[in-house]
């Protein structure tokens, strides 16, 4: 008795690029398991030939005529919550990245992508698993630190320290305040310029000032 095949993943795909299109759909069909079912050269387009072709994933470019490539996302996840949207690109820029992730897609390919390890992102996304190209994430990584408030990660003392450093004292002043060594101060000094992203003593102050981590 012979299993039956399963059904193949339909993609759509959408991009701008009429030879792109072209590739991405040659590359579909050497893999038994992934079926083209349409394309899309913009975004408006994207979303009528999803409402048209039900596709199961899209393979979304993210600089497109008409609207972008996020909002084309965010109208498809929104119209049709069972389509998963992979965002494949040539580019990187942490903008993109956060913006097309927000919108809904499942994932951020870079389209330097090897053929395999594209057909196993479209098989994960099928199944509802992430995938992202490493500089997505390295993106992503860099966005998030920087999206916390400025001094979030000081100690209560480096704390203190800080403040004597805006009332402008220096190191041994600072140890004489608080009873400890220079040393001691030079090196919780030192923590709170790199927490803090600091070049100088003069710039953790402006800082300091400036996101009311001084009362």
């Amino acid at each position: 008795m012979t299993t039956a095949p399963l059904p193949s993943i339909r993609v759509l795909i959408v991009d701008d690029h009429t030879m792109v299109r072209r590739g991405l759909a040659a590359f579909l069909k050497s893999f038994d398991d992934l079926e083209l079912a349409g394309e899309a050269a913009d975004g408006p387009e994207a979303i009528l030939r999803c409402a048209q072709v039900n596709p199961d994933v899209v393979l979304m470019d993210l600089v497109l005529p008409e609207m972008s490539g996020a909002d084309a996302t965010r109208a498809i996840r929104r119209q049709f919550p069972d389509m998963q949207v992979l965002a494949l690109t040539s580019f990187k820029e942490e903008e993109l990245v956060r913006d097309v992730l927000q919108a809904g897609a499942i994932g951020y390919l870079l389209k330097d992508i090897s053929a395999e390890d594209l057909a196993d992102a479209i098989r994960a996304a099928h199944a509802g698993r992430t995938t992202l190209a490493s500089e997505a994430a390295q993106a992503l990584v860099r966005a998030s630190g920087r999206g916390r408030a400025v001094g979030h990660d000081l100690t209560e003392r480096e704390r203190a320290v800080l403040a004597l450093l805006v009332e402008g004292l220096n190191n041994t002043q600072i140890a004489e305040k608080l009873f400890v060594s220079p040393s001691t101060i030079k090196s919780h000094v030192s923590n709170i310029l790199s927490k803090m992203g600091a070049a100088s003593r003069t710039e953790a102050a402006s800082l300091a000032l400036r996101h009311g981590l001084i009362d």
